[in-house]
Parts: structure tokens; C-alpha cells; sequence
């Protein structure tokens, strides 16, 4: 269960491991984009949060901190909710994924600045101080990071196409 919850060992990287956990998201969302696109990384994003809520349970079972930094998994399934966008795109665009880096740099920055920040409903995830709150502020985070990275591809294309 620690080796799921750490992502294979992504959240011993110091420091920052959450940024570390992101960033060992990126290359494992790159293989499910290029293998079955967009709804192959929903999926496994699906997957890995009910694993990753499993395997968060079990590890803090009877811990005082309810998300120690080594616990990166759920950086992982915020990671590839803020990159859903970029792969969808990329699909109905017909091009390459790695075509859209722009988004992929967005995906990133924004996904780890909600993280950090915590606002609204991110930070009320965290506040529930369960497993369950674990993961649901990365999924918060993800989707405003998702929303983000719209607004911003939205802008670029109107503005500067």
C-alpha cells in the first residue's frame, strides 16, 4: 500500500514531494494519452483514485497526520484530471499530444498552484482530515487546473490566432 500511495516511491523525492509526485504523473499520463487518448487517462484517473483512496486509508490508519508529504498519489489523479483538457484537445485537433505542450506546461503550473493554494472547495476537501480528503482536494485542484488550462488554450486561440 506505501508503494501506491507514494506513487512508486515519487513521494520520497525531497524536496516538495507533491511537486515530485506531479511531475512522475506526467510521463505515465504521456503513455495512457498516446496508448488510448483522453478517455483512457479518465479511466485510469478513475482507477487510480479509488486505489489511491484504498491505499491512503490503510497507510494512515492510525496516524495523527492524515496526509504525511510522502503521500503523492493523489497529486497523480489531480495531475491528469488538469491534463484531460490537453489530451481531448489534441485529439480533436488530430495532432500529437506533445503538439500542445502550452497546455501541458498549464496543466502543471495550475494544477500545483491550486494544490498549494487551497482555495474553496480544495481546502474544504483537506479540512475533512480523512483519506477521503486526501484525494478530493487533488481532484478539486485538478478540475479548476482542467478549467484553467480551457480558459487559457480559449484565449490564446481567440487572441493570438
Amino acid at each position: 500500500m506505501r508503494l501506491v500511495a507514494s506513487f512508486f516511491g515519487a513521494g520520497w523525492l525531497k524536496p516538495a514531494p507533491g511537486t515530485w509526485g506531479s511531475l512522475a504523473a506526467l510521463p505515465v499520463g504521456y503513455a495512457l494519452l498516446k496508448l488510448g487518448g483522453p478517455w483512457l487517462l479518465a479511466v485510469a484517473a478513475v482507477i487510480v483514485f479509488f486505489a489511491g483512496w484504498m491505499a491512503t486509508r490503510a497507510v494512515t490508519d492510525g496516524m495523527v497526520d492524515h496526509d504525511p508529504s510522502w503521500i503523492v498519489i493523489d497529486e497523480v489523479v489531480g495531475q491528469w484530471i488538469a491534463l484531460f483538457p490537453v489530451g481531448y484537445g489534441a485529439m480533436m485537433m488530430g495532432v500529437p499530444v506533445e503538439r500542445l505542450w502550452p497546455g501541458w506546461l498549464a496543466a502543471f503550473v495550475l494544477f500545483r498552484l491550486f494544490d498549494i493554494w487551497k482555495p474553496w472547495l480544495v481546502g474544504r476537501a483537506d479540512a475533512r482530515g480523512d483519506a477521503l480528503g486526501v484525494m478530493m482536494d487533488d481532484v478539486f485542484a485538478g478540475f479548476f487546473a482542467a478549467i484553467g488550462v480551457i480558459v487559457l488554450a480559449a484565449l490564446f486561440h481567440r487572441v493570438l490566432m
